[in-house]
């Protein structure tokens, strides 16, 4: 992971002369779509305040990361937004998984803790948490065009990341319902989950899993079932999320690839803010181009390009050293 679109210093990019058509299709692509969203939330800004916050000097941006301005929301608090009931939040009933990862791990997060890749997803936290003083982000979709391009080691790398403030609690949500691979990459094995939850099967608390040593939690998949899509589209999955978003601080969703199934539409709806993943050598322009038009552009808060061959494309964004290109 070497380069994230970030939004807050367009300005400063867009002085640095750099020439456009000399970056790859893909980046070009996602820098136009990056400074159309963004500046469709400059407008809403300001037609709301009479003008707009500077970005202070412990604010700059990392090459790691990817947010866009919003609109501030003076009515809540991002704190009021972010912290869980207590009191009703059942964490002493949920069971408790142990995390066996082998050699070939790709969870530099827990792995290599001073890896350039960990550093990269300490600093897209700390984006994420600076993004959540100006807007409501609690549930935060991780998705990508096609399949093979990384969303689900981002996901799990940015949980674990996001699960190193033990005063925060982390949910990790499997919501890949048809090819599920957290739990693997975990070494979890096959355990109940989402999908028992919405049959009716299993309560939402039995199929919460703490894993043993992080301040993480994980609801996995469960069985693969043959109606994926009914499943998600029950009226059970909104109001399984809103009881989640009364116990955790951070609800991380893996969704399924935006093309060419529907079912991440569904995660959209109920997520408050979308990353986008893609990855060089995968992504093909028309690919990325019609994934951009499936999701919904007010909750799309970043792009990352996953596996960059070429560090070098992001000092068009940055001055600043560039993280080591990696395989996650």
């Amino acid at each position: 992971m070497s380069h994230i679109f970030d939004a807050l210093r367009r300005s400063e990019t867009e002085s640095s002369g750099i020439d456009l058509s000399a970056l790859p299709g893909v980046t070009v692509l996602l820098q136009r779509v990056e400074r159309q969203a963004a500046s469709k939330w400059e407008a809403a800004a300001l037609s709301k305040e009479s003008g707009a916050a500077e970005t202070t000097e412990t604010d700059k941006p990392f090459s790691s990361i990817a947010v866009q301005p919003v609109a501030k929301q003076p009515e809540h608090s991002a704190t009021e937004l972010s912290q869980p009931d207590e009191q009703s939040a059942p964490f002493g009933q949920f069971g408790s998984l142990q995390v066996s990862l082998d050699s070939q791990s790709r969870l530099l997060s827990l792995t290599d803790s001073d890896s350039p890749t960990a550093e990269a997803f300490r600093l897209l936290g700390v984006r994420l948490r600076h993004l959540r003083r100006q807007r409501l982000l609690k549930t935060v979709l991780i998705t990508s065009t096609i399949p093979q391009e990384g969303k689900s080691l981002v996901a799990a790398n940015l949980a674990c990341t996001l699960a190193l403030r033990t005063h925060e609690k982390i949910l990790l949500l499997e919501g890949d319902l048809r090819r599920p691979s957290l739990s693997q990459k975990f070494g979890l094995g096959r355990n109940p989950g989402l999908c028992e939850c919405l049959q009716g099967a299993a309560s939402l608390r039995a199929n919460i899993y703490q894993l043993e040593g992080l301040n993480l939690w994980i609801l996995p998949a469960g069985s693969t079932p043959s109606n994926a899509q009914e499943l998600l589209q029950s009226a059970r999955l909104s109001a399984l999320m809103d009881e989640l978003a009364n116990w955790f601080d951070w609800i991380v969703i893996d969704s399924p690839p935006v093309l060419p199934l529907a079912d991440t539409s569904v995660w959209m709806r109920l997520a408050d803010g979308i990353l986008l993943v893609t990855r060089q050598g995968t992504t093909e322009m028309r690919q990325l181009q019609r994934g951009l038009e499936a999701l919904e552009h007010k909750k799309l808060i970043g792009a990352l390009v996953n596996g960059s061959k070429n560090a070098a494309d992001s000092s068009y964004y940055y001055s600043q050293p560039t993280v080591q290109p990696n395989e996650a």
